[in-house]
């Protein structure tokens, strides 16, 4: 096999060079570019593994991409082909008998969520980024803001079909709850980045869909209050959700979306979703713990159309920065205990560097995101404050106990911190992991596994 015109007949899904389109050369940022020789759109795992085999002959690399919504330069092309999987978005197979769902990686999250709910079942894992495709939930391992109570996307992936760099297809995993035969090799392709292998298809756990929701907000006088909170909430029940975020942070959501937040006299809120089987119980749950948290402001959301201006605002957040002036966002985690020092912390730097900071987060799981703001800072000056931020916030960090990504993952852009962050011993046993699965180091190989 001579060119990849014998193996994708269709020249619509095959585009050269010089017409790639450049959001195929970036990441969700639209900030870093880089460049690629073609742009290739398979439909099967068949034609994955002959492209894989292809590149692997003639030595060129690949980089895989679902939707586009990396924030770390993991999709940022360091030439050779493209390979979207977006046409790989179709259902395989409900199977109502084991809970689970088969599905081609390129799905849309939301459209699977929405598939499944028809059926009354539910697929928990619920990034803020819901037109990202499962094949990236898998390769960062995504989190969102149910993850306190389900899980992250690893705890839901069953099965996988991955076309290794050779070209070859492993078919990893089963429809069994339980599983102890051998060893857990999906878990190495959960989280990797594409770094490994090529997700194709996908085997995914799901549970019963919830009978009922509540949403309500607890509001505090000071975001130290909100935060000192949160242990009391965990010690209280399992919320769904629980997300905190300052009084000056949601007016940004607010703005964005047209939507008002509930409580506007408080100054920071914790925003707490419970589901289960019965109302009633949700409520005993609910008094139970505003018994327990004494003497503060609260809201109930009465019908679906609070609750989803509530979550519109929070899920609006970034984007409604975006919308002003040029962001960097970072998914700090740290130990849950530690999350009143991380943003006191920010707020002393912010102070000292004169740079605004947003945070907010996922107070159930200490992961903490922040909006650092451009502002007018020309670029000479945005790169130079960008970097000095960086370093203190993420030696901050690991100070706390802290690790430097909670779910956008590694790419290209927090590699020195990854450095920092994980022992050499470590890095060197992944570098020999990547050498096994990938010994021409064509997959990915501008992210971080192969550039420390």
């Amino acid at each position: 096999m001579n060119k990849l015109t014998d193996i994708i007949t269709d020249p619509k899904r095959i585009i050269a060079k010089n017409a790639i389109p450049p959001s195929h050369l970036t990441d969700g940022l639209k900030l870093k570019y880089g460049y690629a020789d073609i742009l290739v759109y398979p439909k099967t795992t068949a034609e994955v593994a002959a492209i894989v085999k292809y590149a692997n002959t003639n030595n060129l690399n690949i980089t895989t991409r679902g939707a586009g919504t990396n924030l770390v330069g993991s999709t940022i092309p360091n030439g050779g082909i493209i390979l979207d999987l977006s046409l790989m978005n179709h259902i395989v197979e409900l199977d109502k008998q084991t809970f689970t769902v088969t599905v081609q990686s390129g799905i849309l999250l939301q459209d699977l969520q929405q598939f499944v709910e028809k059926h009354d079942l539910f697929y928990p894992p619920d990034p803020g980024a819901k037109n990202a495709t499962i094949g990236g939930n898998i390769s960062t391992n995504a989190g969102g803001m149910r993850a306190v109570k389900y899980g992250v996307t690893r705890d839901y992936v069953q099965a996988i079909e991955v076309v290794m760099a050779n070209g070859s297809v492993l078919n990893i995993g089963s429809k069994n709850v339980k599983d102890n035969t051998g060893l857990a090799l999906k878990h190495l392709f959960i989280g990797s980045e594409g770094t490994l292998g090529i997700i194709t298809q996908c085997t995914l756990k799901l549970i019963a869909k919830p009978k009922v929701s509540q949403t309500f907000i607890v509001g505090f006088n000071t975001i130290e209050q909100a935060i000192s909170s949160i242990t009391t909430v965990l010690h209280t029940l399992t919320p769904t959700a629980l997300e905190f975020v300052e009084r000056k942070v949601a007016q940004w959501g607010e703005r964005y979306s047209g939507f008002k937040f509930p409580l506007p006299n408080s100054q920071a809120y914790l925003i707490i979703m419970l589901d289960g089987s019965d109302l009633q119980t949700i409520e005993q749950l609910r008094k139970l713990l505003l018994t327990n948290l004494g003497d503060c402001d609260y809201f109930v959301a009465e019908d679906n159309n609070q609750t989803n201006q509530i979550w519109t605002i929070r899920g609006s957040l970034v984007r409604a920065v975006e919308a002003i002036t040029e962001q960097d966002p970072i998914d700090i985690v740290v130990p849950i205990n530690r999350i009143s020092d991380f943003i006191n912390f920010t707020k002393q730097l912010e102070t000292q560097t004169h740079m605004r900071m947003l945070a907010f987060g996922h107070a159930g799981d200490g992961n903490i995101h922040l909006c650092i703001l451009r502002d007018n800072r020309d670029d000479k000056q945005w790169q130079s404050d960008l970097q000095n931020v960086h370093q203190a916030l993420y030696q901050k960090c690991l100070e706390l106990g802290g690790l430097p990504s909670a779910e956008h993952g590694i790419g290209t852009a927090k590699v020195s911190y990854y450095n920092a962050a994980i022992p050499e011993a470590n890095r060197q046993l992944m570098r020999t992991i990547k050498q096994q699965f990938d010994p021409k180091n064509l997959l990915n190989n501008q992210v971080y596994m192969t550039v420390v």
